[in-house]
């Protein structure tokens, strides 16, 4: 992606939207022109930083993480709520209807008891009963949205993630979206990477892949998916690069403490090319995303 601009000469040329708010020279006549585009942090001063420290707060049924900045004061408020007794109900609901499914062709099957029909009816019994506990436990129960504000109160909301498709067996895409309403980025991941390396990637409103996150080395992840984290020091930390290339600009890493303590550390953006917003959203998600 690339920001036109149009200098009072009437020289018009484009510069990479890693340069989006910043004064850059004409190449005609050396005037100053700011670039357009939204800062790095979305005007909001609460992004307005490199680092980011998280904590996930313990002994709770929805997840909920403290936001901080380096010198550990909390600036922001995640959650992302379980709704347990809707999804509980859900998964009761899907028992339910796949049982009265799989007896209602039992009992068909013996009305045809010693005739052709009677093996298919006790097959379809079998095989139907995963797909309806599937199809109505995932229709009745709820997204899992997250969802960032200023403070525990809850009162404004900052920025929030919205889990596009209850059932996303392959590929799962998120749309983070800021206080107005508006998208700012697509988070998208493939489970079937994560047999080798976990990979999230971060796209632009348009589709456009604009960074990645993935585990910081491909011989650890293959450790840990033998080894698994070993008492932690093996726990499973991120890059985050630009594009699909090598230029790492970010990393997202676990502490080694008894509790879930993370940092996002953005200082090698030195261009602020990654939204600080969308950064933080994805560090969420490297989290409660992989259930780490």
């Amino acid at each position: 992606m690339s920001q036109r601009v149009l200098c009072q000469c009437g020289t018009s040329y484009e510069l990479k939207d890693e340069f989006a708010g910043k004064l850059v020279k004409c190449p005609q006549c050396g005037r100053e022109n700011r670039v357009p585009g939204m800062s790095a942090s979305g005007g909001d001063g609460v992004f307005d930083r490199d680092v980011f420290l998280l904590r996930q707060q313990v002994l709770k049924v929805s997840e909920k993480y403290d936001v901080c900045d380096e010198q550990g004061n909390k600036i922001v408020f995640v959650e992302r709520p379980a709704h347990f007794l809707r999804n509980l109900g859900a998964l009761l609901a899907g028992l339910t209807a796949a049982t009265a499914f799989a007896v209602a062709f039992a009992a068909l099957s013996e009305a045809f008891k010693g005739g052709a029909l009677e093996d298919v009816c006790v097959a379809i019994a079998l095989i139907g009963f995963l797909p309806i506990l599937i199809v109505v436990g995932v229709g009745l129960s709820a997204k899992r949205h997250v969802t960032f504000y200023r403070d525990q109160t809850k009162g404004e909301r900052l920025l929030e993630i919205l889990q596009d498709k209850k059932w996303q067996p392959i590929t799962a895409t998120y749309t983070v979206r800021d206080a107005r309403g508006q998208t700012i980025a697509l988070l998208w991941k493939n489970y079937l990477y994560n047999a080798f390396r976990k990979r999230w990637y971060v796209k632009a409103p348009d589709g456009t892949v604009r960074f990645m996150a993935k585990e910081d080395s491909i011989i650890l992840s293959l450790l840990r998916r033998v080894l698994g984290p070993m008492l932690g020091l093996l726990r499973t930390n991120f890059i985050i690069v630009r594009g699909e290339s090598d230029d790492v600009i970010g990393e997202f890493n676990r502490k080694l403490t008894i509790f879930d303590r993370y940092a996002l550390d953005l200082k090698a953006d030195t261009a602020r090319t990654l939204d600080r917003r969308v950064a933080l959203a994805l560090g969420v998600m490297l989290d409660t995303g992989e259930r780490r």
